[in-house]
C-alpha cells in the first residue's frame, strides 16, 4: 500500500472533523449560554457550564461560583444548575432535601425556582439558537447586499464562449423584447425565465450611461456551477464553483434547463459531462441521485439531480438593504428552515419521502467539511442552518430535551403541581432511550443510505 496516497484522504478527514467540531461548538455554546444567562437573570444559580463531555481539559470558577470548563469530547455541552443531579437537569433529591429548610437558597435552584423562571430558562436555549440564525442571516445580507433593482450587471462571469455586448454596470430592462418583472416578484421572475428563448445569444435591452441600447449577451442562465451541494454526485465527482458544463454525453448545452432536462431524462444512468474550468476542458462521469425536493404547497417531489445550483451569466450588482429589511429577511430565512424541516419530518413519518433524508453525525460532519471548503460565508451560513435545526430539535416534546421539560412545566401550570419524582424518572429514562434510538437510526442512515 502506498502510504503517501492516504495523506490527502487523512487531510480531508482532519478538515471535516475540524469544521464539524467548530460548527457544533459554536451552536452548543450559544444554546447553553442561553440557558445560563436567562437562568442567572431569573435568579437560578449555575454550578457548571461545560463545553463538551468527559475528562475536563480546562476549568475556572468565576466570582458567582459557576465552574466554566472545556471537556475532552466536543460533541455537546450542558449547564448544571443548583439542585440538578446531572446534565439532563434531573433532580438531586439529597441536595434539595438539605435546602428544604432554607427558602432563600431553595429559590436559587432549578427545582425550587418559580415556574416562570424555570420555563424561561429552559426555553432560552432554543431561542438563542434561533437568534443566532437570524443574526447570521442578517449579517450576511448586510455585508453581501441584495440584488439591485433594476437588475444590473455587476461583473461579467468568464464563460467558454464570450459574447461581446453586455458590459459591467448595464441595467437590464428586458430580454428579447420582454420587460423584466419587479425584483420582488418571485412568480413573475419564474414565468419570465420560463418564457426566454433557448438560444446561445439573446438580445438585451439595457440602459447604459443614460441611454437605451440593444446589445447581444449570453443566455441568461447558463449551465454554470454557482454552488456544489455537499454529498451530491457533483461534489463526489469534484465539480467546483465557477465550472461551466459544455456538453452532456457528447451533446452541447448552453442553458441550465438543458442540463436539468438531461439529468431528469437519464433514468439514473451515469452521465459523461464535459466541463470548462478556467479555459481548460475537463471530463467528468457522474450518476444522478434521487432527491426529495420541497414544493411550494408543503409537499415533496422526487427528482434526479447531480447536486449543483446555477446562477446568471453575470454577477448581479448588489446594494445594502435597510436594517429592517435585512432583519425581516433573517427571520424569514429562519422560519423557512423550521417550516421545511417540519414538513420533511411529516412526509417521512407518513412514508411519502425516504427516511434517508435524516442525517446523523457523520452526514453532518461531511456537510460541515464540504461547506467550509466552499468558503467562510458558506460555512457560516451552514452554522446558521444547523443552529435552527438544533433549536427546533430541542423543542420536540421528548423528556430529556428542552421541549420535554416545557411539557412538564405546562402540566404543572395546569395541575397546580409538578409530576411526581417517580414519574419524572421513568419519563426521563424513556426520553433518553428515544434520543439514543434516534441517534442510532440517523447514524445508520449515514452509513447505509445511498
Amino acid at each position: 500500500m502506498d502510504i503517501l496516497a492516504l495523506v490527502p484522504q487523512f487531510g480531508g478527514l482532519i478538515w471535516t472533523l475540524l469544521a464539524f467540531v467548530i460548527a457544533l461548538s459554536v451552536i452548543v455554546a450559544i444554546h447553553e449560554y442561553g440557558h445560563y444567562i436567562v437562568g442567572r437573570w431569573t435568579g437560578i444559580k449555575a454550578d457548571v457550564f461545560s463545553l463538551g463531555f468527559g475528562p475536563v481539559l480546562f476549568a475556572r470558577e468565576d466570582r458567582r461560583g459557576t465552574r466554566w470548563q472545556v471537556a475532552a469530547l466536543p460533541f455537546g455541552g450542558y449547564v448544571k444548575f443548583a439542585g440538578d443531579a446531572d446534565a439532563a437537569s434531573g433532580k438531586d433529591e439529597v441536595a434539595m432535601a438539605a435546602l428544604a429548610e432554607d427558602p432563600e437558597k431553595l429559590r436559587h435552584t432549578m427545582h425550587g425556582a418559580p415556574l416562570w423562571a424555570r420555563a424561561l430558562t429552559v426555553a432560552a436555549g432554543p431561542a438563542f439558537n434561533f437568534a443566532l440564525s437570524i443574526l447570521v442571516f442578517f449579517a450576511i445580507a448586510m455585508s453581501s447586499g441584495v440584488t439591485s433593482d433594476p437588475l444590473t450587471v455587476g461583473k461579467l462571469r468568464p464563460l467558454p464562449q464570450a459574447v461581446e455586448g453586455l458590459q459591467d454596470g448595464d441595467q437590464i430592462l428586458g430580454i428579447e423584447g420582454t420587460a423584466l418583472p419587479d425584483a420582488e416578484s418571485g412568480v413573475g421572475y419564474g414565468a419570465f425565465f420560463d418564457a426566454l428563448p433557448v438560444a446561445p445569444v439573446l438580445e438585451y435591452d439595457v440602459q447604459r450611461d443614460g441611454g437605451m441600447l440593444q446589445v447581444p449577451g449570453p443566455y441568461l442562465l447558463p449551465p454554470l456551477v454557482a454552488q456544489v451541494i455537499p454529498q451530491s454526485a457533483a461534489y463526489e465527482a469534484g465539480l467546483k464553483q465557477g465550472d461551466v458544463i459544455t456538453a452532456i454525453d457528447g451533446e452541447p448545452v448552453f442553458a441550465f434547463d438543458q442540463l436539468k432536462s438531461a439529468v431528469e431524462a437519464s433514468g439514473g444512468a451515469a452521465l459523461a459531462l464535459q466541463v470548462w474550468r478556467q479555459g481548460e476542458l475537463l471530463d467528468f462521469q457522474m450518476t444522478p441521485k434521487s432527491t426529495d425536493e420541497p414544493q411550494a404547497d408543503g409537499s415533496f417531489a422526487n427528482n434526479l439531480r447531480i447536486g449543483i445550483a446555477g446562477g446568471m451569466a453575470f454577477e448581479p450588482a448588489t446594494e445594502t438593504p435597510g436594517i429592517g429589511a435585512a432583519l425581516r429577511g433573517g427571520v424569514a430565512n429562519t422560519w423557512r428552515i423550521i417550516d421545511g424541516s417540519l414538513a420533511g419530518l411529516k412526509q417521512m413519518i407518513i412514508g411519502n419521502i425516504s427516511t434517508c433524508n435524516l442525517s446523523g453525525p457523520v452526514g453532518i460532519a461531511q456537510t460541515s467539511g464540504a461547506m467550509a471548503s466552499q468558503g467562510a460565508q458558506s460555512f457560516i451560513y451552514f452554522i446558521a442552518v444547523l443552529s435552527t435545526a438544533v433549536g427546533l430539535l430541542n423543542l420536540f416534546p421528548i423528556p430529556a430535551l428542552d421541549g420535554g421539560h416545557l411539557v412538564f412545566y405546562a402540566y404543572e401550570a395546569i395541575a397546580g403541581k409538578p409530576p411526581s419524582d417517580g414519574a419524572l424518572k421513568v419519563l426521563m429514562s424513556i426520553g433518553i432511550a428515544l434520543v439514543l434510538t434516534l441517534m442510532i437510526f440517523a447514524l445508520g442512515n449515514d452509513l447505509f443510505c445511498p
